[in-house]
């Protein structure tokens, strides 16, 4: 996986880290998506600059209840996709 930093705003502010996806990630995302699945990076307004992990599955919602780092919370984004569509994608034809 690769990372790449942005440049800085002109306000000197850095919007974040953006993570490239994988076509195995894509895969995984769009099967999560597709089945009620959908986890997302939100800002911890309380803890700023740090970030949480907020999972909506099926109808349901649901926030990691630590705090992480720009890249750390992406890395655990796609660790929660991981997890659920391993777990409950019965499809033989697995990536």
């Amino acid at each position: 996986m690769t990372y790449h930093a942005l440049k800085k705003l002109k306000h000197g502010k850095s919007p974040g880290v953006l993570r490239g996806y994988t076509p195995d990630n894509i895969k995984r995302i769009c099967w999560c998506m597709d089945n009620g699945v959908s986890i997302a990076v939100v800002p911890n307004w309380n803890t700023s600059p740090e970030w949480m992990v907020e999972l909506k599955v099926n109808g349901g919602v649901n926030t990691d209840p630590a705090n992480y780092s720009g890249e750390d919370a992406l890395r655990k984004m796609y660790e929660y996709y991981d997890y659920y569509y391993d777990k409950y994608n019965t499809n033989e034809n697995k990536i």
